[in-house]
């Protein structure tokens, strides 16, 4: 398998018959072993990708292979290596949980009793008679997954699936799906658009906006690569007076305008603007923080901008 990739494509493109474009030129290269975020605001292209790797869409232009394999060429060889959930998943509402996964028991034609196991992993092991119609919007979501692993796929793509879930029950949805990439080696794809969610859980992330990868790599990776961006925040009571001493001792901030916690009506107007500039060594902002306290002006903030998974996010698809 090339550098040890379960998924990758090259240039993959696709257009709607309006002519608009939707994606272009993508080259996913997914790591063996990894647990990757596939972020993106709605509309940007994820679910598109997903289904062009799976096979629901036609590929218009482009290359997928799959486990070093060609997808064009291997394509149901591929297929029964791979469990995925897209979107809302496919339940037949008069039957139980049970009865949902004997039917693709049949068509997997894997042992019985990995039903229970699957229905324990995802915790709808109790459900017994309940028709899934009654099932509540997390429930079913944890029925597509387990529907998902019922044949013990070794890539795992997951469409939002933590949608409709309560904050424990995302929770156990990302522990599950940790312990399936570590203790049974399951390659992950999960689109969302949970970042403190997905910063937790993915090793990867693949950042795509109006069609077009803007990032691939490891969070560190991403990091690293915007960490010249990082930023110091300060908030006062005087933004006039400390835009003085900031000048004084050659910073430049920018101006942003963010209304202060608790502002008194009637303030000056420029007391709601934020300063932002470049983040400077400590000795430096320790020497700043003098000043301003030494010229009796009232500090409400000086933190540095924070370098979070959704703080990058942002940045890069408004920049």
């Amino acid at each position: 398998m090339k550098n040890d990739l379960v998924l990758e494509t090259l240039q993959l493109s696709h257009r709607f018959a309006e002519g608009s474009s939707i994606l272009e030129d993508i080259h996913l290269q997914v790591p063996a072993g990894s647990v990757y975020g596939f972020l993106g605001p709605n509309g940007a292209g994820k679910t598109t990708t997903l289904r062009l790797v799976l096979g629901l869409l036609k590929k218009q232009q482009g290359s997928i292979r799959v486990f070093g394999k060609s997808f064009d060429k291997h394509r149901i060889e591929i297929l029964r290596k791979i469990g995925a959930m897209i979107e809302s998943p496919s339940l037949y509402g008069h039957l139980t949980a049970v009865e949902n996964l004997l039917v693709l028991q049949i068509a997997y034609q894997c042992p019985k009793e990995r039903i229970g196991q699957v229905l324990e992993m995802v915790g709808l092991a109790k459900t017994g008679t309940k028709r899934t119609a009654r099932f509540s919007l997390g429930m079913k979501q944890r029925l597509g997954i387990a529907m998902a692993l019922l044949h013990e796929p070794d890539l795992l793509i997951l469409d939002e699936p933590t949608n409709g879930l309560d904050p424990n029950g995302m929770i156990e949805i990302r522990e599950l799906l940790l312990a399936l990439n570590r203790q049974h080696g399951i390659t992950i794809i999960i689109s969302s658009h949970l970042l403190g969610e997905m910063e937790k859980m993915v090793s990867h992330v693949g950042i795509i906006h109006r069609g077009m990868l803007l990032f691939q790599g490891t969070l560190a990776e991403l990091q690293k690569e915007r960490k010249s961006s990082s930023r110091l925040i300060i908030k006062t009571g005087d933004q006039a007076g400390a835009l003085s001493i900031l000048h004084a001792q050659g910073l430049y901030p920018a101006l942003s305008a963010t209304p202060l916690i608790g502002e008194p009506p009637g303030s000056d107007p420029f007391s709601r603007e934020t300063l932002s500039l470049p983040l400077p060594k400590p000795d430096v902002i320790a020497g700043l923080v003098r000043d301003l306290v030494g010229a009796g002006i009232d500090v409400y903030e000086i933190s540095p901008a924070q370098n979070n998974l959704e703080a990058l996010f942002m940045e890069m698809i408004t920049h």
